[in-house]
């Protein structure tokens, strides 16, 4: 398992953009995508390549915020783990209020990260997608099913195409209880499923006393739980 440090775009907090700010300059605001190691703040599986797309889908998980550090996102990318680029979304969830706000969002370093002002809650179908449409262009595209929305983004980016992951992330390093953990479904890249792409499981640090950690791929070589250890 590598032990790689990559830098980031560093996104604003949620709490921001609820307040208004969809995409703007990060100041000192938790950073999405900052230490992709094992041990860091992602944790799930990383498949390394050039691959082309990257899709998961899951259902977003009822939250207890236990303080308001809280903070974390299931989402699917490509790069990040052995690149300085990282074309990602997701949902994250923020605790800073004082109880969890759940925003959708999608990032292109260096670009500053764009968030959605659609609803989302606790019990929604999510399923995103990163796609590769040439050799420096990409399509992000974030849907909730039950709400019946979905997001499409077309963005450039000279990127370096090192790898496809579904991972779940704390910037602070602090995460909500979180009921059942996380279940990706349906993960695949390049149409691929993902038990056939070589993965590498990633554990993520919580608070610096708990790990979360994959489960083994399910039979059905997509699917695999993130939990509390």
């Amino acid at each position: 398992m590598k032990n790689i440090l990559v830098r980031s775009a560093s996104l604003l907090s949620v709490a921001a953009a609820v307040t208004g700010a969809l995409a703007g300059t990060a100041a000192a605001a938790p950073v999405f995508g900052a230490t992709n190691f094992s041990g860091g703040n992602w944790g799930g599986y990383v498949s390394f390549g050039s691959f082309t797309t990257a899709t998961a889908s899951w259902v977003e998980p009822s939250v207890t915020c236990n303080s308001s550090n809280d903070l974390f996102a299931p989402w699917v990318g490509i790069d990040g783990d052995g690149s300085s680029t990282v074309e990602q979304t997701g949902v994250a969830t923020d605790c800073s209020s004082g109880s969890p706000v759940y925003q959708g969002w999608y990032e292109m370093y260096p670009a500053a990260p764009v968030y959605y002002d659609n609803p989302v809650s606790a019990g929604d179908q999510i399923t995103a997608t990163v796609t590769r449409t040439g050799t420096n262009t990409y399509q992000l595209a974030l849907a909730d099913t039950t709400k019946g929305w979905s997001k499409t983004t077309t963005k450039s980016l000279s990127s370096q195409h090192s790898s496809a992951e579904a991972i779940i992330e704390s910037p602070t390093d602090s995460y909500p209880g979180i009921d059942g953990g996380v279940k990706f479904t349906g993960v695949k890249f390049d149409g691929k499923n993902l038990a056939d792409t070589s993965p590498s499981g990633l554990d993520a640090d919580d608070n610096g006393s708990n790990t979360w950690s994959p489960s083994a791929i399910a039979s059905d070589g997509t699917d695999f739980t993130m939990t509390r250890h």
